[in-house]
């Protein structure tokens, strides 16, 4: 078909982001104040759909007009095609008139076969142009091809469901396309970081193949990210889309800890170090990993110093809302205060990249081992404060609460089908998590950590597990002892 010059009606997409996963505004009052075309997907196939990329513009009525959420962006991609198709009728965005096209089609590309084929052309092209660049100059979206990886262009994508915040898509055994749904200007730090860590060929992370990018025309025409600046954070440049290494075998670390505690409950007579499925050794291998991305971060990756009075600052900035929305917290408020004071006496403080988001979840085990995953930072921060160096003792910090939830998430769920022995399995939990904990961290920091290196690492820590109280005092309060659990032994070995 001819490739439509106009887009959907508006209000078609407020009905389709309310049915969505990965609308980030369900619960809030909004409007859909614009629609922007982006450009159409480069790549195609005999008889296949054109690919529109469209920008839904969604502004909230329920803050002030100067409010940083006020405004958000959030990818569309639409397969287009004259007539309808009865196989993608569940994915039907949008059915309209073009001036130029006829009677026009929308479907959500990413439930397409042969959308996605679309994709995945536009890569294996971009492979063959000089610099690995294939830029539609009309629009200035660019794919981007990083070398020594051969696409299987007959290879079929699946869709993955469940995703929260954006959506991915596998090309069989091959690659894995994920695709930003909520956009804002500037680059990525999950595109930024597997680009230089698959530059150095770090083993810890899957590699990454290649990236979509847009220029915003409005903004500065021709600012594209610099590959050999780290820092830079992209200017007008809207990353819309990441290509990497498929790993169709890894297990997903949530599920191997969970895993790992249901066999030792299933054995109550015996320790977590002889339980079958003792995690120990993934534990340890774990921070080991953790370690080698980190210094490979601070190598390629700029570092700085801030002072300890700032980060104490700003923890203990939060603690006031935090005590007034879970009142649990207010019988740790002097230890917590008085961990914050620590953290203030420690002059510089070494701050390089971080994930920012680290839990077990964001890890997979393969057969080679461990793999650190999407480096996006906290989706709930702005990107400009997602780029910002921090200390890698908050990535520690994460990790070793996750470690803390994964035996109490099995044991109130066993309660569930087996009240009784909860003592016991109380026991074990415990007994897991601080096993587990305790290899990792000593394997991260190669059996040596300092009297500052452990005040920064409790108040990590205790930052976060201030965080979560809030969050299980709003959301599920039977569950807030899990992390005020963890402000009550600040200070404990």
């Amino acid at each position: 078909m001819n490739d439509p010059t106009s887009t959907p009606d508006p209000q078609v997409f407020v009905d389709y982001l309310g049915r969505t996963r990965w609308f980030g505004g369900k619960g809030r009052p909004f409007a859909v104040t614009g629609v922007r075309r982006v450009g159409t997907v480069p790549g195609s196939v005999p008889g296949g759909p054109v690919v529109l990329l469209c920008l839904a513009e969604v502004t909230y009525d329920d803050v002030g007009d100067d409010a940083a959420d006020k405004v958000e962006h959030y990818q569309v991609p639409l397969a287009l095609y004259p007539e309808p198709q009865e196989r993608l009728e569940h994915a039907l965005v949008a059915t309209w008139d073009d001036p130029g096209a006829g009677r026009v089609h929308g479907y959500d590309a990413l439930h397409d076969r042969e959308a996605m084929a679309c994709w995945l052309r536009s890569f294996d092209r971009a492979g063959g142009e000089p610099g690995g660049n294939l830029v539609d100059e009309a629009s200035s979206l660019a794919f981007h091809r990083l070398p020594g990886h051969d696409l299987d262009l007959e290879s079929h994508s699946t869709l993955f469901s469940g995703e929260q915040s954006n959506s991915s898509v596998a090309f069989g055994e091959d690659a894995l396309m994920k695709v930003f749904r909520k956009v804002t200007p500037g680059v990525n730090p999950d595109v930024q970081v597997h680009e230089v860590l698959s530059r150095v060929g770090s083993p810890d992370v899957a590699a990454l193949y290649g990236w979509l990018d847009w220029v915003d025309p409005e903004q500065r025409a021709g600012d594209r990210h610099d590959a050999d600046d780290p820092a830079d954070t992209g200017g007008g440049v809207m990353q819309l889309a990441m290509l990497q290494q498929f790993l169709r075998t890894a297990s997903d670390g949530w599920d191997l800890a969970l895993s790992s505690v249901r066999d030792l409950f299933r054995q109550p007579e015996l320790h977590a170090s002889e339980a079958g499925g003792d995690f120990a050794g993934e534990a340890t291998r774990l921070g080991r990993t953790l370690r080698e991305v980190h210094l490979l971060m601070a190598e390629h990756f700029p570092t700085a110093t801030v002072r300890g009075a700032d980060l104490a600052g700003t923890m203990a900035g939060r603690l006031p809302a935090a005590l007034a929305a879970a009142p649990g917290l207010e019988e740790h408020r002097a230890s917590l205060e008085a961990l914050f004071t620590r953290v203030r006496a420690l002059g510089e403080v070494s701050v390089h990249r971080v994930h920012g988001d680290l839990h077990l979840g964001q890890t997979l085990r393969t057969s080679l081992g461990w793999k650190i995953v999407d480096f996006e930072g906290e989706p709930a921060k702005p990107l400009a404060e997602r780029l910002l160096p921090d200390s890698p003792w908050r990535d520690v910090a994460g990790m070793l609460r996750s470690f803390d939830y994964a035996p109490r998430v099995v044991e109130r769920t066993w309660a569930e089908d087996d009240p009784d022995g909860a003592d016991v399995r109380a026991l074990k939990a415990a007994e897991w998590a601080n096993r587990s904990k305790n290899h990792f961290l000593y394997a991260y920091a190669d059996g040596d950590i300092g009297d500052e290196q452990r005040t920064l690492l409790d108040a990590y820590v205790a930052d976060k597990a201030v965080y979560e109280t809030v969050y299980e005092t709003r959301n599920r309060p039977t569950w807030v002892d899990i992390p005020l659990q963890a402000v009550a032994e600040i200070g404990a070995p």
